[in-house]
Formats: C-alpha cells, structure tokens, sequence
C-alpha cells in the first residue's frame, strides 16, 4: 500500500448575492486577522491566538490562522511580507461533503462562516478526481487542510486527501478479466464474468440485499407521510437518519464483497454501466421513474469505484444500452415475462430463458471486451505512486466542530436529510441545483 495526498479543486456554481457576500466577510475577516497577527510577529500558536481570537471567524480558520502564522513568521517560511490574496484556509475538520448523485450537480459543500454560520452550497468537481471525492465522502480517505478563494469573480475550494492506495502492476487491457457489474432492484448488484472459453462463470447475486433494501424504503415512505400528516417533521428527520444508515451499512457491505468477489479473479476489471446514460434514459412512467431515479446506483457505483481503487482493481464504464434486453448468447432482443427471468425471441438460440441479472452482467462484461469503454478508472492510476501534490497543513490541527446554523430552518434542515433518502422525493428536487442549493 501506498499512502498519497492530492489536492482535490471544486468549483463553487454561482453564488447568490447573498452568500458571495458571506464569502467575502469570511475572506476578509480572514486576511485582516492574518496581518494583524504577521505584523505582531506571532511566532507561537499561543500568541497567534492572542491575536485571532477576536475576529469574527469559524474556530477552523482561527486554528489553521494558529499554525500558519508561526510558519510565515520563522518556524517555516520567514516571510518578509504578506501577499494580499492570501486563501482563507480551514482545518481538517471545517468543511464538509455531501453527494447527491441523483442531482445534475452531484456536490455539495459546508463551509463555514462563523461560529455559529455555516453556508451549503453546490460545487461542480474536478472529473479527473471523482474517485478521490467518494473516498472522502464516504471517510475512506482523510481530509486536510481546506483553501477557499475568489479569482477572477469564481470562488474556488482546495480540499487535500489522504488515502491508501495498492501498488498496481502493469497489466495490459487484453490481460485483463471483464466481470459485468448489474446494479438493480430485484437482485441489488449481479456480478458474472465469462471464462478463457467463452462461457459465463461464477454469477453472484445479491437478492436478499435487494429485498431488504426496497423493504427499508416502503417502510420509510410509508412512516413519513403519517408522521408529516401529523406535524411530526423532527421525528421524520430523525427517523430518515436512522434509516439510510440501515440502507448505508447494507450498500457498503455489498460493495465490499464485490470487490472482494474480483479480487478472486485474475487480473480483474469491474465494468459498470455508464450512470449518465441511466440517468438520461430512463423514462418508465411518473411512478417507476420516481423510484428508479431515486434509487441508489450512484452511491452503490461510487462505493464499488473507490473501493476497488484501494484494492488496485481498475473499474471502466459503458453504455448499458439494451444490456437488459440483449440475449448475451446470440445479441437477439428478448423479453422479461418476469422479473428475474430472460426469454431470448431467436428460435434457434440455445439458451431459450435465462437468469435476467445475470444476462445483463455478461452483455456488460462483453461490451467492455468488445473495446467499448469510457476509461473512467484510470483516473487514480495517473498519478504515480509516491507523487504529492498538495502540502497538508493543518491536517493535524482539529478544531473545535462548528454547531450547526441556528438560522437554518426546521423545513431546511428536514429538506437537507430528505435528500439523503432518494426516491419517491426525488420528484420535488431542484433539477439543477439541487436540494442544499437554496
């Protein structure tokens, strides 16, 4: 394993006035207590402190002020001058994450404000670095330092990462074993590669997970509307927390056994369906699509990407255009007389019916071994092992947890937890920007 540190660029989408406002008092406030405490020649946190304490700045920026200063002041540096665009800069803890891959704009972040103001807004991120995102998003990776900036109108935030990754060796595309990735609601993944003969070998299933997971989400549905009926939106909110985390423990336990799944195949590729063809293409009237689009392939694709970019194991993605309906045995399109079930339409093709998750794995793997691939994992490999890009300061500094907005609305603040049980309220999102975009 190798331990590397990249700094991951999100880009703020179009602050309203009133957060740009926000933004620029923190920045200010930031640089202000930055040269107050430089010019006092702050060589101690202690006595950076003295300086900072004042200012009307979250306990992140005060703390990473706190290590900076004495940096700048000889420990370190021994800057002569200050710069006047100096980023404001947050410990490790001060900005969060949130993901919403439902949502035309997937990311979401916290940044903090003051003591007791913290802003939510939507970020586009760097594509190159999306696995890098999910692994922090998801604590598999470490946060650091965070730096927050204007230029030329934009705001910008740095955020550096930590994270193990395997040494990989070098195998080429042709060596490598395609293992199709079926993500549904009957069985919740399906996993099937073909052997050096052609035929399809070692299926595996996840259907109780399925099961136990749509199971999760009726009950869910079904608790919330009696407990909205009634006023009871704090019970709601709590109740959706205590669920998705019983949905989360099932997603990240299966993800885990699929990856171990590829570990036991030789020189293993994950192919999963491209997620934005699903999104675009699906259109199964009012009441599937509300479920379908709610339903949790984006979390389940992220996991199974960062995941197998810890073991070393490439992922790709391709089309999944009729990889439903397609017979993986002759390429006829079939039917689904039921649920679990594929029935080939061509008369002489041998396979007549066949498991349908289990189909659509194999027609995934075969679309990546036929050399279509959109070669989205390979993003982690290109940076070399032991390359470091970002310094992480602060990243050992822990501020003190900012309390969450009392201004914050109780209809926000159950808006902002409704996001994360996707589904039948997926219909009343902000199709562009999202449920922490107000």
């Amino acid at each position: 394993m190798t331990e590397l540190t990249k700094t991951l660029e999100l880009k703020l989408v179009d602050p309203n006035v009133h957060k740009r406002q926000k933004l620029r008092e923190t920045r200010d406030a930031y640089q202000q207590a930055l040269q107050d405490a430089f010019d006092a020649g702050c060589d101690t946190q202690a006595a950076a402190n003295d300086v900072v304490v004042e200012y009307d700045l979250s306990g992140y920026a005060k703390n990473a002020l706190k290590k900076y200063v004495p940096q700048l002041c000889g420990n370190s540096y021994d800057a002569d001058e200050l710069h006047d665009d100096h980023p404001v800069r947050f410990t490790n803890e001060g900005v969060r994450l949130d993901h919403q891959p439902q949502n035309a704009i997937e990311w979401y972040v916290k940044i903090p404000h003051h003591e007791d103001y913290h802003l939510w807004m939507p970020a586009r991120a760097n594509p190159e670095q999306r696995e890098w995102l999910e692994a922090l998003y998801a604590d598999d990776a470490e946060m650091g330092e965070s730096r927050l900036f204007e230029r030329d109108g934009m705001w910008y935030l740095h955020v550096t990462a930590t994270r193990n990754v395997e040494d990989e060796s070098e195998v080429s595309a042709d060596e490598r074993t395609p293992i199709g990735v079926d993500i549904g609601e009957a069985s919740l993944v399906t996993v099937c590669h073909r052997n050096d003969s052609g035929s399809p070998v070692r299926p595996r299933l996840w259907a109780d997970e399925g099961k136990t997971v749509r199971r999760l989400r009726k009950t869910y549905f079904t608790a919330k509307r009696r407990l909205q009926q009634r006023g009871s939106e704090r019970i709601a909110e709590c109740y959706a927390d205590a669920l998705w985390n019983q949905i989360d423990d099932v997603f990240h336990r299966v993800t885990s056994e699929v990856v171990a799944h590829a570990e036991s195949v030789e020189n293993p590729v994950l192919v999963l369906e491209d997620l934005t063809y699903i999104r675009e293409n699906m259109d199964y009237g009012e009441y599937m699509n509300r479920r379908l689009h709610g339903w949790g392939f984006g979390k389940l694709h992220a996991q199974i990407r960062y995941k197998a970019a810890e073991q070393g194991i490439p992922v790709e993605t391709v089309n999944p255009r009729n990889t439903s309906k397609a017979c993986h045995a002759c390429g006829e399109v079939g039917s689904r007389p039921r649920q679990a079930t594929f029935r080939c339409s061509n008369d002489d093709c041998w396979l007549g019916e066949y498991q349908a998750d289990v189909n659509g794995a194999i027609n995934i793997a075969d679309r990546y071994r036929s050399g279509e691939s959109h070669r989205q994992s390979d993003r982690a490999s290109r940076q070399k092992v032991g390359d470091d890009d970002s310094a992480t300061d602060g990243a050992s500094l822990t501020g003190p947890r900012d309390s969450h907005a009392v201004n914050e609305s109780r209809s926000d603040s159950f808006a902002h937890q409704k996001s994360k049980i996707s589904g039948d309220d997926a219909e009343t999102q902000q199709p562009t920007l999202g449920t922490n975009a107000s």
